[in-house]
């Protein structure tokens, strides 16, 4: 096992509870070959799998494989060709047999399912998007989407019911008469998509399904996917040798060399803290604002405001910590909006009665916030239109943090400026 996964295995991050974990991988082996299992005898296991090629004629496809995937996750197993990604997804549903180790899913042992037992277990438990479609040209849309459901004996109504609930919601209502022949390469991945999400299944297993798509069809694909994703809240095991696509797709990223996982973290971790020279390599062209998060780079705000505190009382805090504004947050800290120094001077020039007992809503200004999971990208529009920094809220608008503009700009630069809130 390498150094990274022990940590990851001792990550209260990474570490998911048995309760939330459904699947998890261990010390998995595959090797083929003559006699496979003589590999992982003390003479061999240590050796490089160029030199267990030469001394044995064995090929190491992968080589003491250790993951946990969260439900619910969207995992990314990357790596360049020959890595081993394929065949790890292969052996997670026994397309292709462990020479060693084992891999629980759903709190079952796959490994030592006997054929019967594991071809009902797939059927009810795995959806399956490949590169290639596998379309049956012959057949409608629909049918094609439904063509799942029908290997498993559902009742035709049930089935075409089900299958044109999934065309829905892959966005191919409408089509469902037409053929695959009809349909251009991302409208038929969509077909592909809806036949496995048809049959409503827990896990996705999708290995490089849009690296035949051509750039623009496929940013769009992993757009959509990304909306689709927030709704179904499916755990998906994912495969790509892209990058660019593993970063802007996965919440969990494994990333594979030589059979091995030579690292396991999140997008940013990845990029931001690379395990290895060659995760450093792989990783150099990515930029630091398509991962970094704004609850990474928050901080406290030097000056708030609380909305009890009156409108004289803010003009004062302002004027003495010589800030044009700060934010305001009721008793429960949630965010009511900004006061500024012009607009409490305004409120008050001519007043001899104000009410001190809190700051009048008239003078909070709304502004727009980020939540922690907020990507820096996402920031720069906000950062050229508000002179202010960015505030970041929980789910129920409480104030957690603000961004300022020179954390963004030295997190992907060097140099950054000043800001007075």
């Amino acid at each position: 096992m390498s150094d990274v996964q022990k940590n990851e295995e001792g990550a209260a991050s990474a570490a998911p509870s048995s309760s939330d974990t459904i699947i998890e991988v261990k010390d998995l082996w595959k090797v083929y070959g003559r006699d496979p299992k003589r590999i992982l005898t003390d003479k061999y296991r240590k050796l490089h799998k160029d030199d267990i090629q030469e001394k044995t004629g064995n090929i190491v496809a992968m080589r003491e494989v250790n993951l946990k995937i969260k439900k619910g996750e969207f995992y990314i197993i990357m790596g360049l060709s020959g890595s081993g990604k394929s065949t790890l997804v292969r052996n997670l549903i026994r397309l292709v047999n462990p020479t060693a180790g084992k891999i629980t899913v759903k709190g079952r042992d796959v490994t030592k399912m006997k054929e019967d037992e594991l071809l009902d277990f797939r059927k009810t438990t795995y959806g399956m998007v490949f590169q290639h479609y596998g379309l049956m040209p012959h057949m409608t849309i629909l049918d094609n989407a439904a063509y799942g459901l029908k290997v498993r004996g559902l009742p035709k109504g049930e089935q075409l019911a089900k299958a044109m609930k999934a065309l829905e919601t892959v966005g191919l209502k409408g089509w469902e008469d037409y053929y695959p022949g009809n349909l251009s390469g991302g409208m038929q991945q969509r077909v592909g998509l809806a036949r496995a999400l048809a049959n409503d299944p827990d896990i996705l297993l999708m290995d490089e399904p849009f690296s035949g798509l051509d750039p623009l069809i496929r940013r769009q694909m992993q757009d959509e996917f990304v909306d689709l994703q927030d709704k179904l809240k499916k755990t998906i095991v994912f495969v790509t040798h892209d990058l660019h696509e593993a970063l802007k797709l996965g919440d969990k990223i494994a990333i594979m060399r030589n059979g091995e996982v030579v690292q396991i973290g999140t997008p940013e971790e990845i990029v931001t803290q690379p395990a290895n020279d060659y995760v450093r390599e792989f990783v150099q062209d990515a930029s630091p604002a398509k991962v970094v998060t704004a609850g990474t780079i928050m901080r406290e705000p030097e000056v708030l405001l609380y909305a009890w505190e009156g409108p004289k009382t803010a003009l004062t805090i302002l004027q003495r910590e010589k800030r044009r504004g700060a934010f305001v947050v009721d008793k429960g800290h949630k965010l009511l909006g900004l006061a500024n120094v012009d607009r409490l001077e305004k409120y008050l020039k001519g007043r001899i009665d104000v009410d001190e007992s809190k700051i009048s809503s008239s003078v909070v200004r709304p502004i727009p916030s980020v939540t922690e999971e907020t990507i820096i990208e996402e920031l720069f529009s906000m950062v050229s239109a508000n002179p202010y920094p960015i505030p970041v809220t929980s789910e129920d608008n409480k104030l957690l943090g603000v961004v300022k503009t020179d954390d963004i700009f030295e997190t992907i630069s060097p140099d950054g400026g000043e800001d007075d809130v």
